[in-house]
Formats: C-alpha cells, structure tokens, sequence
C-alpha cells in the first residue's frame, strides 16, 4: 500500500477553521556543501494562521500587547532552517494579504515564496538585531534561499480520518498526510551564502502536512528513507519508515496516547493505524531526554508483524521549535526537533505467538520530534 491522495495536500482552512485554525506544508532533506560536500540537513516549511481575521498586516500572537488583549494570531509564516552544526530555525511573517492559494490544487504563495507538488522556491531572512527587538517572532538569525524541484516517491495514507467527511465535520483538531514519506529533492539552497547542492537521490527527503484547530500533546514525529538491511548488506532504496501523533481529539474528545504510521519495505506496506481497527494495530512508545542524546522507542504490532524501533538524535543537533495555536497560546515550550537521527528498526512476521525476523534495518537522516505542554 502506497496510496497517493493529493486533495489531502490542497489549502484546508474553509468555514470554521478559517476563523481558529492552522494548514502546514513541511519539507526536509539533505544537501551538501557546493566545495567541502560537507551534509547539512534542511527543512522548509509554508504556514498558515487564522487567516479570515487578518489583513494587510500580520498579527502575531506572541506580542506582548496582543497576548494582554487576547488577540488571536493572523499570518502566513515561511519557516526554514537546518540541523546538525549551528541549528537554527529562521520565521519570517507575512500578512494575509500576502498569501494566496488555488482550490483545486497545490499552488501556494507567501510574498516571494511559492509552493506547488512539483517545486518550490523563495527566500527568508531575519538579522540579530531583529531577534532581540523582536521576541514575539519566536526565530534565530540566519538567511537562507531556495530553489528546489519535489518528486513525492512514497506516501502514507492514514485512512479515513483525513476524509473529505471527517474533514467537512472538522472531526479531529488536529490533521495530518504524508504524501511524500520519501521525496527526492533537486536544486541548490543557499545558507547565509554558502551554496549546497540538493541531489536527488542522496537528499533523503520527505513531505507531509498538517492542519486543524490546535495542536497535540505529546506530540511525536519519527521518518526515515535513508535505509539499509544490516542482514544483507543492501540499500532499501524502495523503503520508508513513518510514525506520527500523541493524544488525539476526536469532536472535542481526547483519546488516550495513540500513535498511527508505518513501514514500506520494499514494495509492501507494513501499517500500524489504530483507527483501522480490524488491524488490531497496537503502538508502545517511550522518549527520554537526555544531557546529550535523546531516545525514542517504539514497538508496533498488528496480526501479522512486528516492528521494533530504536533511535537517539544529539541534542546539539536539535531545535526546540516554536509554534503558536491558533487561540494565541505557546503551551509547547520543550518540542524537541531534529533531522539527523540514527538507529534500528527490527521487522518480524507474526504467526500467532510466534515471529520470524525480517529483517534488521539500519536507518539515518531520521526525521524525529517529541514534545508535551509545559
């Protein structure tokens, strides 16, 4: 199962969530240094906030005055930055009026920067002077410059809870697709002016999106395309491991920590989604920070396999990552973000109380995130 649905990338914010609501376009890979070919992961993402009560100018929704008076947040945002080395994640803000979309298919703009399934392109800026003055922009210095062609290889498909119904009923608060759970990347990026080359099939990239009324706590993210069997040897270059999601809320209703995702190992899919319930899929997770390194572990299982994962991210190499909810409030104050992950995934068959090993994959370049409100 491999399952392309690109409605599910299209702008969401209609009716209610125009008024109290988010829509996120993310993308991260690998390029590398034009002279050294030193890697250096990136990320880029295109967002959108409240945008039915902006206009002309952005309003944001950590300003001191706007927080004294309860004024919701309205914006379009361009996020961008790197991993590894020097982390950083550089906002720059855009009023309303400064954003534009198309109903019926991807194809976005935020001033200077635009967005389609095939390619992007722009630019983001902001310098020290404007991060001190300017707390309420949530961003470090930096500038960086785009131009990138998106080829969407594999996606994941959660089901039926990002259906056009439950879309229409605005069940979940929180939305999620990834249709590009491995994208490969071309083009070059720019990185306070050193120039890295995007190539193709070492950029280990990936693409999803996600939109709705709030955020959730815990909140958890784990991809990886960069793959390798450590039993024979062989690169799995058809492969692609996803994991997502925390408490959820189902029409106002928060269920207990639930995660959905999975494994495509070479052709075949490998899905740990608790609302297919005749799957009877089951996910354990545990994350622990620590003073140098932090450890994800996760144990998914439905009738017929088992997939153990095993992962750790330098915390040097981590962002904490800002967001604001569309009601103003900044509740997630410690969301560990990073791009440049390393561990293990062990793949089993399951026959009843009995599994038979797979394979025993090593996995890098892993997309991961943890964070619960403060």
């Amino acid at each position: 199962m491999n399952k392309s649905d690109i409605s599910r990338d299209y702008y969401m914010l209609k009716g209610p969530l125009a008024k109290k609501g988010y829509d996120w376009w993310w993308h991260n890979f690998t390029g590398y240094h034009k002279k050294t070919g030193e890697p250096k992961t990136f990320f880029i993402e295109y967002f959108v906030c409240n945008p039915a009560i902006g206009g002309d100018k952005a309003i944001l929704g950590q300003l001191p005055e706007n927080k004294e008076k309860g004024i919701r947040p309205s914006y379009a945002m361009i996020k961008v930055g790197c991993w590894g080395k020097n982390a950083r994640q550089i906002n720059n803000f855009y009023p309303i009026s400064e954003f534009t979309y198309s109903n019926n298919q991807l194809d976005i703009t935020i001033g200077n920067c635009s967005l389609t399934e095939r390619h992007m392109k722009g630019s983001c800026g902001i310098t020290p002077n404007q991060v001190c003055e300017h707390k309420e922009y949530m961003s470090d210095a930096g500038e960086m410059i785009w131009d990138i062609k998106i080829h969407k290889k594999i996606a994941y498909h959660v089901g039926y809870g990002a259906s056009r119904l439950f879309r229409t009923l605005n069940a979940f608060e929180m939305f999620w697709h990834a249709e590009g759970i491995k994208t490969e990347y071309s083009g070059e990026v720019i990185l306070d002016g050193e120039v890295y080359d995007i190539i193709a099939n070492k950029s280990f990239g990936y693409a999803d999106k996600n939109w709705g009324s709030d955020f959730t706590s815990p909140w958890l993210w784990i991809s990886s395309c960069h793959m390798k069997s450590l039993i024979s040897g062989k690169i799995l270059n058809n492969s692609a491991v996803e994991f997502g999601g925390g408490r959820p809320k189902v029409m106002g209703v928060s269920l207990d920590r639930k995660l959905l995702g999975g494994l495509y190992y070479e052709g075949r899919m490998y899905d740990y989604n608790f609302s297919k319930f005749w799957t009877r899929s089951k996910i354990k997770f545990s994350f622990r920070e620590g003073d140098q390194v932090n450890t994800w572990k996760l144990t998914a299982l439905n009738k017929e396999s088992i997939l153990e994962l095993t992962l750790e991210c330098p915390v040097e190499e981590m962002l904490l990552i800002n967001y604001e909810a569309p009601n103003g409030k900044k509740l997630h104050n410690r969301l560990w973000n990073g791009g440049t992950g390393f561990g293990t995934i062990r793949l089993y068959h399951r026959n009843g109380s009995e599994k038979t090993l797979v394979d025993h994959i090593e996995i890098k370049h892993v997309g991961c995130e943890y964070g619960e409100y403060l």
